[in-house]
């Protein structure tokens, strides 16, 4: 009998729909076999291990943030994006999440302001009101669709109501598509001026808001945010400004946190020793929502642009060169995580992943999205019981998609606890 040949590093490609759906026997070889590698397709340098990873994303000097990361992946086809802005809208500019110091400080003290763990502590009992009632919708039916019936709902009506949408949550989730869909799939002319026209909507309805908000301050994102602009001497923010930096927190903070909260019921189920454990001692939550973050980071990685050459790994990275240190393959590194792919809540090091990122990019939201994923999953536990899938999964499980991680489906059953 014939052994079938192991498969090599270029039997795999990181454009394929079934190696983004489960990219960790990938990520394995290329940390054992090519660490740092250069993808065919693109041209981009990716980057796995972990010490290798937090070398880029800790020095700006030689990786910077600031690039188009649209442009990167669409080519000249990106000036049709900016043409529809332009026309009624803002193009997009380099604000928050794509610059580098100082340029980056300005942005990032002002939202530092908007995102603290006070004001977090204080939305608390909005998020479980909340979910409570996402519950309730669906609770006596004894099954949902837990990524569209919970995990998008939760985020996107949170953010919704902060932006004056109230519960309009798809009006939210058609402009939240489009501001990804340039950075993350390659898209045709036509495609490209369809999704700048659903983001300019955006931005037309964004800049009312704002004029509202300047003239009748209210207890919302929107109002935190000009009101911090200004102070300590600093230039007021722009409109451009303030269009480029809702674009990030209202894209960063929808899909990521949807996709960890989806990842979570979907680890517990797989692991029904886990949720065991967690259910019947919940000071371990804290640890839990670490080993979510760290198994399935919701952003597999992110862009840099390489500023002088540079070698890593033993590979020289030409000046000029796109890298994307891949965060799920760092959060999976062997020489840090002990049985990296073993789901474990009880793991003493989970919060050391990359799901955040690191240094002075590391996520504003994150202490959001913690009370998000805590709060939600002691409510289901104290709610919900003999949680199971409802069916198989259809594979591939995930979207097809370069950056982002997540969930096209996961429908459950369970059995309501009583009150």
């Amino acid at each position: 009998m014939t052994t079938p040949a192991a498969r090599t590093v270029d039997d795999y490609s990181l454009m394929d729909p079934a190696v983004q759906d489960n990219p960790f026997e990938f990520y394995d070889l290329l940390q054992k076999e090519r660490p740092v590698y250069r993808m065919p397709e693109t041209g981009f340098y990716v980057v796995t291990r972990y010490e290798d990873v937090r070398k880029v994303v800790s020095d700006p000097k030689t990786f910077s943030n600031d690039l188009v990361r649209e442009k990167e992946f669409q080519g000249e086809r990106y000036k049709f994006h900016m043409e529809v802005l332009a026309d009624g809208g803002w193009p997009l500019m380099q604000t928050l999440q794509r610059t580098d110091p100082p340029v980056h400080g300005r942005y990032r003290r002002l939202l530092d302001k908007v995102f603290t763990p006070k004001q977090v502590a204080q939305l608390k009992p909005k998020i479980e009101a909340i979910i409570n009632k996402l519950v309730d919708g669906f609770i006596d039916k004894g099954e949902c669709e837990f990524v569209h019936d919970y995990a998008l709902m939760l985020p996107g009506l949170l953010i919704a109501e902060q932006i004056g949408l109230g519960e309009d949550i798809l009006t939210f989730k058609k402009w939240v598509d489009a501001m990804f869909a340039p950075g993350m799939l390659i898209l045709t002319e036509e495609e490209i001026r369809k999704v700048a026209a659903i983001e300019r909507e955006a931005q037309q309805y964004f800049a009312k808001v704002f004029e509202e908000r300047r003239k009748n301050p209210q207890d919302d994102i929107m109002s935190q945010l000009l009101q911090s602009s200004g102070t300590s001497g600093e230039e007021p923010l722009t409109m451009q400004e303030l269009q480029s930096l809702m674009r990030h927190i209202v894209a960063a903070g929808f899909e990521t946190t949807a996709s960890a909260l989806s990842s979570g019921m979907l680890r517990l189920i797989q692991n029904p020793d886990q949720m065991a454990k967690l259910r019947a001692d919940r000071s371990l939550m804290p640890k839990f929502v670490e080993e979510v973050l760290r198994y399935d980071a919701p952003a597999q990685g992110h862009f840099r642009r390489a500023l002088v050459d540079v070698e890593i790994g033993g590979v020289t990275i030409p000046k000029g060169s796109i890298v994307i240190p891949r965060f799920g393959a760092a959060n999976h590194d062997a020489s840090v995580f002990e049985c990296p792919h073993a789901f474990n809540i009880e793991r003493s090091n989970a919060n050391r992943h990359f799901s955040f990122g690191f240094g002075t990019h590391f996520c504003l939201g994150s202490i959001l999205a913690r009370q998000e994923i805590s709060s939600t999953f002691s409510i289901l536990l104290d709610r919900l019981d003999d949680i199971e899938l409802a069916r198989p999964l259809t594979e591939p499980i995930h979207q097809t998609n370069f950056i982002l991680y997540y969930l096209r489906e996961l429908p459950i059953k369970f059995r309501k606890i009583a009150a």
